[in-house]
């Protein structure tokens, strides 16, 4: 079993910003598959289907991005998830707009969400999937960026990274991190 974790913050104010890219690819993970990401426990919300024929869990952690630490903890420890069957999908500031990374593991890279589960988890040996969002403009706080939506001319070229990041999400339910590392990881489109 699976557990696939999509990052973001809960309300619809926060729903179109750079910040819940994990929620985005959660979302088209459950639209294409069939999932329901609808079941409210472990401070989430939960969807239980397959992928591919593989069974996994979908989450979205609803305690905002600085705790998300405590949803995932919660989550893994009730359902039995090996750490090495989880993957946890957030935005990134290092990555240029367009691209994405898939990695077995690593630190959190100023990425708050990431640090949370990290600290909660007790390691940082836990796959991750990055779609970058680029740096944010000069005189315009890494805050500010982080939860705004995308401009009109960003929202395609996004929604084409959060098309490649399903790909990349189901070679990894398949095949395993090094493998979805191997196929999707790319420079910007």
């Amino acid at each position: 079993m699976k557990l696939i974790v999509g990052l973001g913050n809960p309300g619809a104010q926060y729903a179109d910003t750079r910040h819940n890219a994990g929620f985005a690819v959660i979302g088209g993970l459950a639209a294409k598959h069939g999932v329901r990401v609808s079941s409210a426990s472990h401070r989430s919300l939960i969807g239980r289907g397959k992928i591919c024929g593989a069974h996994v869990y979908l989450q979205q952690p609803l305690t905002y991005m600085n705790l998300c630490g405590q949803a995932v903890k919660s989550a893994v420890t009730a359902l039995h998830i090996d750490l090495r069957d989880l993957l946890v999908i957030s935005d990134d500031l290092d990555l240029p707009l367009g691209s994405l990374r898939i990695r077995a593991q690593g630190g959190a890279g100023g990425q708050k969400g990431l640090q949370s589960i990290s600290e909660h988890l007790g390691t940082t040996e836990f796959a991750r999937l990055r779609l970058g969002i680029g740096r944010p403009p000069m005189g315009v706080s890494t805050e500010d960026y982080v939860l705004s939506p995308f401009s009109e001319a960003e929202k395609a070229l996004f929604a084409r990274t959060a098309e490649r990041a399903l790909d990349a999400v189901e070679t990894f339910v398949l095949y395993g991190v090094e493998t979805a590392a191997n196929t999707h990881n790319n420079r910007a489109e």
